[in-house]
């Protein structure tokens, strides 16, 4: 913490508070300040010192505590207007409007008072000659906020009217403010547009386009265009989270998340910030908050989770329910100070509005790492009489109906017509169905009730459906891992229904049934054998399936059953052939097979069969069949796929999409997979995978914020054990990159060294060496050149032991250039950039491959010129005159042997070559060689003779060249 012994250090002090992060902290050091600026006896240090207090104040959750300091500076303004600087005028003028909207904002401070207030900007800016542009904005303020619509629009008008001038909020900050007015009108699209140039970053300021993000989002969703919301939610978000004093944009988010379906995330979004339940410096902020949390409670009441522990205000533990009531009352007792001070009702309208509006979309998948609570709605209460008795006959034929066609929900059915049945006699045929079905619902533990169906149909004279009953009896025990038990017990149902079925006894139903279990089994086995499959077991399961397709054929017709099982055997045969090496073969029966259950009217049935398929194609290299397999699987899947299902297709067709280049798509499918994921229960394995897929998407298409955010998300999860270390090092390295464009380069930096230290214990050293120079490129773009000294050290000696020149000396000339920022000064940065020099020309000499030679050389080239430049810009710092010309004849040398070199290499690097010739020729102007310098200029002219002019780096070039020569010639000339 900087010590205050002078006007100098005060600076210095306050320069360094207002880049801590806003809060208490921040405002209790500039309080601090204050008082050290009073001991200076300088009234401009006390003036400055009040700014800045009332600054951090301004942006940060005690804008309460603005008015003192404000009052104080216009006292001593008003006394002695003398002891303001220039920049000190200007900054108590603006803080007029911080004034302005800070009163509207405290609830406890009169109408009239903010009225007057008004009156008083409005006189103190026309007589320091400004336009009243700012004063119409905060009218239109104060009259949108109590409800005068005429009034704000008359200001509104007025405001936009008025001349821009050095009072005016900057443009994005007005923009943000006409888009609000829209928007507050239902005129969404309009909001929209205005808001568009600060969404898309052409007008930014310290708070924008964090609000602007922040105040999209429900237009948005209003409008339908929800892939938009979901990214300005996105990047928004990540904005705003480290900005206290934005909880008001903070609060958009939460609400954003409420009405998406994302209730999970909305209550993540509240535990970060427990602080924001309580405190009371802003009161208009605490509305919105309160609001949206009450909207949020409601909604979870609403799923039946009014019982579940949700963050509230410290001190005591809350449920869903319990906080939606504390929380509205919260809000509403503000609405009401507010009315009662603005003589309205216009905030309470609002509140209440905002806190009943009801989901903009069912569920809109985010791609962030968020478990959805369970939804438990309650359970209606039963009607006062009993309705009337169900219609047993009808349910026995429904389930009927739906189990002969192989629907989906015939168990359930079943289900139905036994409880329907509980004290009403059946035949024993329905009995029979109910306890296969019941069976089949309980899968390897139905064994017992498959054989007491057995008996009921036996009892109701059909012997065939007695045997499939118990062959399927046999298979659920190869289920449960007794494979041999299985094979001998459906050894009877086989041969009896074969001996039935060639007395006419049986129909082929009932006889492929049984020879289908038995298959079944047989593939068990095939199944459960370790390292290679014996040939005997192989050639049994061929056996047994073929004997099933025999059975079936010309018998399947519209007999949806019969279909189903020449289909599962055509995908049996596909499983061997896969296993026996024959992929091609292997994907030619899934496909035939997946066919089949879709022509029979069966395409849940085929799903499997599809996922398969792409397996197969992919691995044969077969992409497009991949794709088509897996959209098929999606589109045959329907509403009957589980959640883990949706998770694997969609990830797999997010990597096919992606690999040929479609990455916009393919980040659609990895979102849906993030979901579906998260839905099923797999969030830390497939979701965690799905996670890092999308934000190599999203980083692939240059949206770098979304990215971070879905990386940042996926890596709790993401795991060695799990996912490899391979994709822990991959994910944190998309990371790194997203962070540098986003000019987070610190946390980049700490983002790559945790890849590089991972990737330091691999075999191979090339990413641990890549990882660990860009890491050094992050320390030094993040103001630390010694950590990133050392870094590029230590990425040098990787690129030597790796045999990478061009690695090596690029880490050379990183280290040159910082040198020139430390104590090793430029004696250290000539040093530095020699052994590059060195590095490339040893290399050179000792390259026999062509193509190895014209990349050296190309390097050479690319050192020369930058040691040129750095000669050329040590040689302004240096203080004697012989020292800056000889530096300067020393980077003309560098520079020169640059052109050289590019030279010799042809056309490919000519605009490398002319930008080398170009700033040897500027070189020249400053050694006051005119004649030489003017030939540079139209050699790189006449080297463009025949250039295209729309080529932009052309039209550069020749403008420079242009300006070079007349520059010369007026050197010459003097």
């Amino acid at each position: 913490m900087t010590e205050i012994t002078d006007f100098d250090s005060l600076r210095r002090a306050m320069a360094e508070n207002g880049e801590q992060p806003e809060g208490p902290a921040r405002n209790a050091r500039a309080e601090q300040l204050l008082v050290e600026a009073e001991k200076l006896n300088i009234p401009l240090a006390v003036i400055e010192a009040l700014g800045h207090q009332l600054k951090v104040y301004n942006y940060s959750s005690e804008k309460d505590k603005m008015f003192v300091p404000f009052a104080r500076l216009l006292r001593m303004w008003d006394e002695r207007p003398e002891d303001f600087d220039e920049y000190e005028t200007h900054s108590l003028h603006w803080v007029f409007k911080w004034m302005s909207s800070g009163m509207l904002d405290q609830p406890h401070v009169p109408l009239a008072s903010i009225e007057k207030w008004l009156g008083e900007m409005e006189h103190r800016y026309r007589l320091a000659g400004h336009s009243e542009r700012a004063v119409r904005s905060a009218e239109f303020s104060v009259a949108a906020h109590i409800g005068d619509v005429r009034r704000a629009e008359r200001a509104f008008t007025a405001w936009l009217a008025a001349d821009r001038d050095s009072m005016a909020d900057c443009h994005a900050c007005e923009l943000h403010g006409q888009g609000w007015w829209r928007a507050e009108q239902g005129r969404d699209a309009e909001a929209l547009d205005l808001w568009r140039p600060v969404l898309d970053g052409e007008f930014t300021c310290a708070h924008e386009p964090h609000t602007a993000l922040a105040s999209s989002l429900v237009p948005l969703l209003r409008l339908g265009r929800v892939d938009e919301a979901r990214a300005n939610h996105l990047r928004g978000f990540r904005l705003v989270r480290p900005m206290e004093s934005m909880r008001g944009a903070y609060a958009d988010h939460v609400e954003f998340c409420a009405l998406t379906g994302n209730e999970a995330r909305a209550l993540e979004l509240l535990a970060e910030r427990p602080a924001y339940f309580t405190d009371d410096g802003h009161p208009r902020s605490k509305l919105e908050f309160m609001s949206v949390v009450a909207l949020l409670m409601d909604r979870l009441t609403e799923l039946g989770l009014g019982e579940q522990r949700v963050p509230g205000p410290s001190g005591r533990a809350w449920t869903a329910r319990e906080l939606a009531t504390h929380a509205r009352a919260e809000a509403l007792t503000l609405a009401e100070r507010f009315d009662g001070r603005n003589g309205t009702s216009h905030v309470s309208g609002r509140a209440r509005a905002r806190m009943a509006q009801r989901p903009l979309v069912e569920r809109l998948p985010l791609g962030v790492r968020a478990v959805r609570p369970p939804v438990t709605a309650p359970v209606p209460p039963p009607p006062a009489e009993p309705s009337a008795e169900p219609d047993l006959p009808a349910l026995i034929a429904e389930a009927r109906g739906l189990s002969d066609t192989l629907r989906p929900n015939a168990v359930e059915a079943w289900a139905a017509v036994a409880h329907a049945a509980e004290d009403v006699e059946l035949d024993p045929r329905d009995r029979a169905e109910i306890a296969d079905h019941e069976a089949m619902g309980l899968g390897p533990e139905g064994a017992e009730l498959f054989e007491r169906a057995a008996q009921l149909y036996a009892e109701a004279g059909d012997p065939g459906e007695a045997l499939a009953a118990r062959a399927r009896g046999a298979y659920v025990r190869a289920l449960a891992g007794d494979t041999e038990g299985a094979l001998a017990a459906v050894a009877g149902p086989y041969d009896e229904v074969l001996a039935l079925y060639a007395d006419d006894a049986t129909g082929v139903r009932q006889t492929a049934s049984v020879l289908m279990a038995r298959a079944r089994t047989l593939m068990r086995q095939v199944h459960e054998a370790e390292d290679a499959v014996p040939e005997t077991v192989l050639a049994d399961a061929e056996a047994g399936v073929r004997e099933v397709l025999a059975l079936v054929e010309g018998h399947t017709g519209d007999d949806v059953r019969l279909a189903a099982r020449a289909a599962e055997g055509l995908a049996m045969l596909a499983e061997l052939a896969a296993l026996t090496g024959d992929a091609q073969a292997g994907a030619e029966l899934f496909a035939r097979a997946a066919s089949g259950f879709v022509e029979a009217g069966l395409p849940w049935f085929a799903v499997e069969y599809e996922a398969r398929l792409a397996g197969l194609s992919h691995h044969l290299g077969d992409m497009a069949g991949a794709e088509r397999a897996l959209r098929a699987a999606l589109e045959h899947g329907g509403p009957y796929l589980e959640a883990m299902g949706r998770a694997q297709l969609h990830l797999q067709l997010a990597e096919v999409v992606g690999g040929r280049g479609q990455t916009d798509e393919a980040a659609e499918y990895a979102l849906e997979a993030a979901h579906w994921a998260d839905e099923a229960g797999a969030g830390p394995t497939l979701g965690a995978w799905a996670r890092h897929q999308l934000g190599g998407f999203l980083l692939q298409r240059g949206r770098f914020a979304e990215a971070a955010e879905v990386l940042e998300s996926a890596l709790p999860d993401l795991s060695a054990e799990t996912h490899g270390d391979g994709a822990v090092v991959q994910t944190q390295w998309w990371l790194g990159d997203c962070l540098s464009e986003l000019g987070e380069h610190r946390a980049a930096a700490e983002r790559r060294l945790q890849a590089a230290e991972i990737a330091r214990h691999w075999p191979e050293q090339q990413d641990h060496a890549t990882l660990a120079h860009l890491a050094a490129e992050s320390l030094g773009a993040a103001g630390l050149p010694a950590e990133a000294d050392r870094a590029y050290a230590r990425a040098g000696d990787l690129w030597r032991a790796l045999g990478n020149v061009h690695g090596l000396v690029r880490s050379l000339r990183a280290r040159a250039w910082l040198a020139l920022r430390t104590e090793d000064g430029t004696d250290g940065a000539r040093d530095l950039m020699g052994g590059a020099v060195a590095e490339c020309a040893d290399a050179l000499d000792a390259a026999e491959d062509a193509e190895a030679r014209y990349r050296l050389t190309e390097e050479l080239a690319h050192t020369h010129r930058q040691f040129g430049d750095l000669l050329a810009r040590s040689a302004s710092e240096d203080a004697e005159d012989d020292s800056i010309r000889d530096a300067l004849e020393e980077a003309l040398s560098q520079t020169a042997q640059a052109v050289v070199v590019f030279a010799a290499l042809g056309d490919d690097v000519l605009d490398h070559r002319t930008g080398a010739e170009l700033a040897a020729g500027w070189l020249e102007t400053d050694l006051g060689r005119p004649a030489d310098a003017a030939a540079r200029a139209r050699a790189v002219l006449a080297a463009y003779t025949d250039a295209a002019e729309e080529d932009g780096t052309v039209a550069a070039r020749r403008a420079e060249a242009g300006q070079l020569l007349s520059a010369a010639t007026e050197q010459s000339v003097e």
